[in-house]
């Protein structure tokens, strides 16, 4: 543990609105440790500055990082003792010095050694805090190791030698049972192993593919150019490569979309001259996506004609009513209207989804006021329920180049969300801000919050958690859309949640026009 030091007096700028000097931040992208800056006074403390070797050590970009609480790179790994000391720290405005299981924008585990610091105004408030990070896994690695090797040493051979035969059983079995093709080749390409599912699958027996070079199976037809830029190229430089799409058609079996996954076996920290490839056919899975796809289009398009006709119509009729009509009447015109407009807008959002399928989805980008369209949505909310009050603070300065009717839609479906999802809640708070030349907008509700697994998958197409599904209505679209348009505008979505406790979903749009232009 490091000597504490006292907090510094030093007066800091306004990281979030004004830039470093050229030479502090040459400087401060030098440093082999990782360094953010976070600002106490914004809610949530948010990251509002990061250096390269951040960029470099946690694997994600600087716009995945503006706007974030520190606490995204644990992931689920949200137990940790360490992270109850960080909180103290913060809360007493205090250094602290801890080493904590951070996680890759990958996904890959590792080991940070993290020193946070407290900067003070001049009213001896903490304005901010400098985290300094170093990458300390190897280090953690060998120390693991080192306890395995001693726990190893304590067992016989014999055990061992059981133990090893009944993993390689084991794993044979498995290996047979799986529904992928396996093969392993050797250094030169050459398969040693390939399990049954690949011989149904491309029709071939192990006479014909045993000792074979893989780009000569089956009188040449696996010579394929995506196949040798996966294994000769991208492997070498990259292990894993996951999810690398090949199309081929074969003269024997026809066209096949397969999906591959390729490993070199690593044994005793090294790359042997083994490689594993896991082949998975996607040819009918993709087809049954697309004809989907293609439904849902036309569908949406068939749908959405007659259900106009059928809104005028009862328009029409509503104004024939006579003024002295039965209350009854007109209450059921009226519910009428209501369902045929939630019907209208549950064609818009199949629409959208087709488009942005088809990549069809297109981004009108003009100058508007951002806090106006804000306020808008807020108002319109506000209007039509008398559940919940919406609280809005914050604000930008200037306008913003973006598509407002896209940006509009999504402000007000994560309103409506909130609403919809914390019905025993009587607020709910919007804020807005600018965070290091990134928009940052959140919507905070105190509803049923979201589980973990739950919250990996909500922005996905058509998923939804299975205790909304028994309670609330809907087609899981919303967020899916919500995201792609953040995508196309170069920003990002995401949520912070705790059930029962509640949800706040956020998202950053860059306000540099180049950055945001990513459609």
């Amino acid at each position: 543990m490091k000597e504490e030091r006292e907090p510094s007096q030093t007066v800091t700028p306004d990281w979030s609105t004004k830039d470093i000097s050229p030479l502090f931040h040459a400087a401060l992208d030098a440093s082999v440790s990782g360094i953010i800056i976070t600002d106490n006074n914004l809610p949530d403390n948010p990251i509002v500055y990061c250096n390269k070797s951040f960029e470099r050590i946690s694997g994600y970009d600087r716009k995945e990082i503006i706007g974030h609480n520190c606490r995204f790179l644990q992931r689920d790994d949200r137990e940790q003792e360490m992270r109850k000391k960080l909180r103290d720290a913060v809360k007493e405005g205090k250094h602290a010095n801890v080493e904590i299981r951070n996680y890759t924008k990958a996904g890959e585990l590792f080991w940070n050694e993290l020193y946070i610091s407290p900067i003070v105004d001049d009213a001896g408030k903490v304005s901010h805090f400098i985290g300094v990070q170093n990458d300390v896994t190897d280090r953690k690695k060998a120390e693991q190791e080192l306890h395995l090797q001693r726990e190893l040493m304590e067992q016989k051979i014999n055990e061992r030698t059981a133990s090893l035969r009944l993993s390689e059983e084991y794993l044979k079995s498995i290996v047979e049972t799986v529904r992928e093709s396996l093969l392993v080749l050797d250094s030169d390409l050459k398969v040693l192993t390939a399990n049954e599912e690949f011989m149904r699958t491309f029709k071939v027996n192990r006479s014909e593919t045993i000792n074979k070079k893989l780009y000569d199976l089956g009188n040449g037809q696996w010579n394929i150019d995506a196949l040798r830029e996966l294994l000769e190229k991208i492997l070498p430089t990259n292990n894993p490569v996951l999810d690398f799409e090949v199309e081929h058609n074969f003269p024997h079996i026809g066209q096949k979309l397969m999906l591959l996954n390729a490993h070199r076996i690593e044994l005793e920290g090294t790359y042997k001259d083994r490689i594993l490839l896991a082949i998975e056919d996607i040819t009918d899975r993709r087809a049954i996506e697309l004809r989907k796809d293609d439904f849902l289009a036309v569908a949406s398009h068939e749908l959405k004609t007659p259900l106009t006709t059928v809104k005028g119509y009862l328009q029409y009729a509503t104004r024939l009513l006579p003024k002295d009509s039965d209350a009854k009447i007109i209450d059921i015109m009226d519910k009428a209207n209501v369902q045929l407009d939630r019907l209208n807008r549950l064609i818009a959002e199949l629409l959208d989804v087709s488009k942005i399928q088809s990549g069809n989805l297109e981004v009108h980008r003009e100058a508007f006021d951002f806090n106006n369209m804000v306020e808008e949505a807020v108002e319109s909310m506000s209007r039509t329920t008398d559940s919940h009050e919406i609280i809005f603070s914050g604000g930008i300065e200037g306008s913003y180049v973006g598509d407002e009717a896209q940006l509009s839609q999504v402000v007000k479906n994560l309103l409506a969300n909130a609403v919809k999802y914390s019905p025993k809640a009587r607020k709910i708070e919007v804020s807005l801000s600018v965070i290091s030349k990134y928009i940052k907008f959140s919507v905070q509700d105190f509803g049923m919050g979201i589980s973990l697994n739950d919250q990996k998958k909500i922005f996905e197409r058509f998923y939804r958690a299975r205790h909304i599904q028994q309670h609330f209505p809907g087609m899981g679209i919303g967020l899916y859309i919500c995201e792609q348009i953040i995508e196309k505008h170069g920003g990002t979505l995401w949520v912070d949640s705790e059930v029962d406790k509640g949800s706040t979903f956020s998202f950053t749009l860059p306000i540099n026009t180049e950055e945001n232009s990513t459609a």
